[in-house]
């Protein structure tokens, strides 16, 4: 699934969350790196590597896992490269 970047614009909410969409990722007021992963959770990328490449899309290290607190939830677990989703 190819990504989209949305980054934080002023006068917008404190959070790019509220923007983003499945496969979106970003920059939040901070300068923090967020992401909505291709089924619809959010997730934060502080804990990761991320290369921002010429083009404006990153790749993101080590693999991206994000998954809700209750077990019989949806959770996701896949690549970010170069702009580009891809599950395990």
């Amino acid at each position: 699934m190819q990504g989209r970047r949305v980054d934080w614009q002023p006068g917008n909410t404190d959070s790019p969350f509220p923007l983003l969409e499945p496969g979106d990722y970003g920059k939040d007021k901070d300068g923090m790196w967020v992401c909505m992963v291709p089924n619809g959770l959010c997730g934060n990328l502080s804990n990761h590597c991320v290369v921002e490449h010429e083009d404006g899309t990153i790749t993101v290290l080590p693999s991206i896992l994000v998954s809700t607190m209750r077990s019989h939830d949806p959770s996701w677990h896949g690549f970010l490269e170069k702009g580009v989703w891809r599950e395990c």
